[in-house]
């Protein structure tokens, strides 16, 4: 809910015909990242305990125990719940590769309007569920899920707008879609309050209308390229202005052909044709591409079993005291909100050469000093999964706060880092399934998780020392991936210096010489 009230008094602050569009589309941006509220990521901790004895979903599965006449055994009824979570969180890992070919293939528009039907179904099932019809919880999170993460990949192009810190808005919008797991607790705690979970859900989808405005009238119909054409113009077209909306970059100088001379999209480069570059076959085969995977997965496989294990930790360190385990884990949840204030600061890191006094290089040489930056980017990453998983494998409690404060900065650089260097490194048409890809791939990867926590419930007797320590080494094939970046950014050096002069390439195209060998 809070989503679109954001973005509303966003939208009463600024005219539509007046404000800098690009400053509006930031000025909400980490309303936007929270779409779908990651709903899915609290389903389990929000929908268990008390709402879910008012609501009686799936309360047929509860038995009396044989043993004691004073308390039921649900354990079949979290099952259920645990298996909605599941299935959504597996539509959300899998369906990114295809909705991300949506994106690319068919554009904003169309995107936004399948993510926002989804969106607008999911919440009304949710709105419109009962004890009766508790099994429409079941198709409600999967369209939630595949409708949010579309609707993410939309929003992160925004960062094309802003040139020299595009990385930055990047960062922002996944550290704030990372935070935005509160939401589900919200409600949570208005239903706790007397606010009915109908009319909560009813409204979410009320206000799906606003997404669809902002789709009609503010966002580009394709996509948004980078770098920016001259001149490029989005959004609405305001009838006493006859014009639609400039980047904020843009200065019009005396001559300069006017917006209300220009076309709503870029044209095609001149000379006609495509542009050049790799096709999305070559890039998937890249050792660029495969080593960020790599780099993406074993510290993905590393943060989930943390998650996964947690409990396990805080019980066996605190030995058995259930007041004290609360206590830590009530401290980590405060930690995981924290991620849009950390993930921009990865921004930083990779637009930090876009700020000195000289002008940022373009065409090749601008790809190469922006695949150049990404590397300490990847390192630092590394770095921080690396000593938070020293500090997870120390058997003392106290050191769990480090742990917490560390886990939360790792993650929100991990999936804000991954976002700006698929941005960086490959070409912007191939984005969406790229993206999509290497979450679908990192998350085959992340099934690993199970054999891990049978060993740890089985053999390791819950002691989870053994497992973090192997998972030190195994985060250490991650360096891989920056090593591997700056052979690639020595090789593009050389073919420059052998070329003799810089490549450039106007503005809106790609050259081969930008893209991963």
């Amino acid at each position: 809910m809070c989503v679109h009230a954001c973005e509303h008094a966003c939208s009463t602050r600024a005219r539509l015909c007046k404000a800098p569009a690009a400053s509006r589309v930031l000025a909400c941006a980490p309303a936007r990242a929270g779409d779908r509220c990651q709903l899915l990521a609290d389903w389990d901790k929000a929908w268990r305990g008390q709402p879910r004895q008012e609501l009686h979903y799936f309360a047929d599965l509860c038995q009396p125990n044989s043993s004691s006449y004073n308390w039921t055994d649900c354990s079949l009824q979290d099952e259920q719940f645990s298996l909605v979570f599941t299935i959504g969180s597996f539509m959300n890992n899998f369906m990114i590769f295809p909705m991300g070919f949506i994106f690319d293939r068919f554009g904003t528009a169309i995107a936004r309007l399948i993510a926002i039907s989804l969106y607008t179904g999911g919440t009304l099932l949710v709105a419109f569920s009962t004890p009766e019809l508790a099994v429409l919880l079941f198709p409600a999170m999967s369209m939630l899920s595949v409708g949010g993460i579309l609707l993410i990949l939309t929003n992160m192009q925004v960062g094309n707008l802003f040139g020299n810190y595009r990385s930055i808005i990047i960062t922002f919008y996944n550290g704030a879609f990372d935070s935005s797991s509160a939401i589900f607790l919200i409600i949570k705690v208005l239903y706790e309050h007397g606010l009915s979970l109908r009319a909560m859900f009813l409204f979410l989808a009320a206000c799906s209308a606003w997404h669809l405005l902002r789709t009609l009238f503010l966002m580009p119909r394709t996509r948004i390229p980078y770098p920016l054409p001259p001149a490029f113009n989005y959004g609405l077209r305001c009838s006493r202005r006859s014009q639609s909306y400039r980047t904020y970059e843009e200065k019009r100088l005396p001559g300069e052909v006017g917006p209300e001379e220009t076309p709503l999209e870029p044209g095609a480069p001149r000379g006609g044709g495509d542009p050049p570059g790799l096709s999305f076959g070559a890039c998937v085969c890249s050792r660029l591409f495969a080593w960020h995977v790599a780099w993406l997965s074993v510290m993905q496989l590393r943060h989930y079993l943390f998650i996964g294990t947690l409990n396990p930790l805080l019980d066996h360190l605190a030995r058995g005291d259930s007041q004290l385990v609360s206590t830590y884990t009530n401290a980590f949840a405060f930690t995981q909100l924290c991620g849009v204030l950390c993930a921009p600061w990865n921004g930083l890191i990779l637009d930090r050469h876009k700020r000195g006094k000289t002008p940022h290089p373009e065409g090749a040489l601008g790809a190469l000093a922006d695949l150049r930056a990404s590397i300490l980017s990847l390192v630092v990453t590394v770095v921080q999964c690396v000593l938070f998983s020293i500090c997870a494998a120390v058997p003392i409690l106290s050191v769990q706060f480090a742990t917490f404060v560390l886990q939360v900065i790792s993650r929100s650089f991990l999936y804000g880092g991954n976002a700006a260097f698929l941005a960086i490194a490959f070409p912007s048409k191939h984005f969406g399934k790229l993206y999509g890809l290497a979450m679908a791939l990192s998350a085959l990867v992340a099934l690993l998780q199970y054999p891990c926590i049978a060993l740890l419930r089985g053999p390791l007797n819950g002691d989870p020392f053994y497992v973090n320590l192997g998972l030190i080494a195994v985060v250490l094939v991650a360096f891989g991936s920056p090593v591997m970046v700056a052979r690639e950014c020595r090789q593009r050096a050389k073919e420059l210096g052998a070329a003799g002069t810089p490549l450039t390439a106007p503005p809106g195209t790609e050259t081969p010489d930008e893209m991963p060998h």
